[in-house]
């Protein structure tokens, strides 16, 4: 069950993208600019892997090998000056900065725009950023004990082991799942006394618990709270250390709703359904619940739920879809203003999007999340093909296709999409009004 509830945590799908939000002073102007060529990248290296494409498609990079077996970061075309014995898990940061797992005299540590952090480790991980990038964080292991690094800056306490790592969005709070307490081999009895807690800023809650898993913070970066299992089969959700006073069979990821009020599915009786603070708010009883999401005043919740065995759709406001999936829905997405809800399923074994509730009529080998407009009346998502990428506005893909898309993302106006592709071997960022798309 520990393995599969962190490999659940883990599974999550990259958040779209709201040009309501973002991209204000991003160029909309300039129709089309090519970057970089692959091709002729792919020719100078003996390795070119996984390449990243930073959020105002500007920037492309990846790890490269060299021909004498070094490794280097690629950005646009030139790379970074030092060489490293590996190099991987290339992030851009939301302010644009490249940040990158390197090794060198068999330590690894985080390089940020080609600048190493001086403290170097045996191993290191899970970096995450506060929203405005200005705060990074990751989780190391130096010998046997593990870390927390906050902006190259390593926490005073050390643990036995660490899970799971949040930031809150302004960088004030960073907090890691931890096992404070050593546990022997086979100690049945101090692992029900409870080994693990949360660490937030360097500080441990003073309560430990069986298990803990997937830290949330709350928006203004007050309070955190997260999944914890005070007994075999008893679990509930705690926040700033204090669990909620109901107890239930299970309990998934909890989600702020405002700085207050926390919600997260619960299974009680054997049935899926969902609590506030620990009081349930849902009638509704299902096989399953999780993935709750908020529109963006708070008022409408939508989750994922399984009204049945082998069946799959959304509830808003516990109300369900009339049209069920048999394969997989992933997370809901509101629109700006609320009113609309979209979601990937599959069903058949093929994907598609959902929006309120109507699937689109053309499906897919793969598809990525939905991305509505400022105004909420139209949705864009990337998807695959018979092996190519392209972009598909509220159903209907686009005449052009490519061997590479990043996920697009509306202007501000919601006049034109951002459309970051790989076409003939090079990378352009396209600025496609939203005529063309639906031509």
């Amino acid at each position: 069950m520990d393995d599969l509830m962190e490999t659940l945590g883990a599974i999550k799908t990259t958040v779209a993208v709201n040009s309501a939000s973002v991209g204000d002073t991003w160029d909309w102007e300039t129709a089309e600019k090519r970057i970089a060529d692959l091709l002729e990248i792919r020719g100078r290296f003996a390795e070119v892997h996984e390449v990243t494409v930073s959020a105002d498609g500007e920037k492309i990079a990846a790890p490269v090998k060299t021909d004498d077996g070094n490794f280097t970061a690629c950005v646009n075309g030139e790379v970074w000056p030092e060489m490293f014995e590996l190099l991987w898990y290339l992030k851009f940061s939301p302010d644009g900065k490249l940040t990158a797992l390197t090794k060198s005299d068999d330590q690894w540590t985080i390089a940020v725009d080609g600048e190493c952090w001086e403290e170097k480790f045996e191993y290191i991980w899970n970096t995450q950023f506060s929203a405005d990038g200005k705060v990074i964080a990751a989780q190391a292991k130096r010998e046997m004990d593990y870390l927390i690094v906050v902006n190259g800056a390593v926490w005073s306490n050390i643990f036995v082991s660490t899970r799971g790592l949040a930031v809150s969005n302004d960088g004030r709070k960073v907090a890691a799942v931890v096992q404070a307490v050593p546990l022997k081999e086979a100690d049945i009895f101090g692992f029900l006394e409870g080994t693990w807690t949360l660490a937030v800023n360097d500080k441990k809650w003073d309560r430990n618990f069986i298990n803990v898993y997937r830290p949330t913070i709350s928006p203004d970066g007050r309070h955190v709270a997260a999944e914890v299992r005070l007994d075999i089969c008893e679990y509930t959700v705690a926040t700033d250390g204090e669990p909620w006073q109901q107890r239930f069979g299970c309990v998934w990821e909890p989600l702020f709703r405002g700085n207050q009020s926390l919600l997260a599915p619960v299974r009680v009786d054997g049935n899926w359904t969902l609590a506030e603070n620990g009081r349930l708010i849902w009638k509704g009883a299902y096989n399953q619940l999780w993935y709750q999401r908020f529109s963006p005043d708070g008022s409408r919740i939508a989750a994922v739920v399984s009204p049945a065995f082998g069946k799959w759709t959304i509830a808003v406001d516990d109300k369900l879809w009339k049209k069920t999936y048999n394969d997989a829905v992933l997370e809901p997405f509101f629109s700006p203003d609320g009113r609309r809800v979209a979601a990937i399923v599959k069903d058949q074994n093929r994907w598609t999007i959902a929006v309120d509730g109507i699937p689109w009529t053309e499906t897919f080998d793969m598809v990525w999340n939905p991305v509505f407009s400022p105004d909420g009346n139209d949705v864009i998502a990337k998807v695959n093909k018979n092996g190519r990428f392209t972009i598909a506005l509220n159903g209907r893909a686009w005449r052009r296709d490519f061997e590479a898309v990043w996920e697009p993302v509306f202007s501000p106006d919601g006049t034109k999409v951002l459309v970051k592709a790989v076409e003939d071997g090079k990378y352009y960022r396209r600025v496609v009004p939203i005529q063309e798309l639906m031509g």
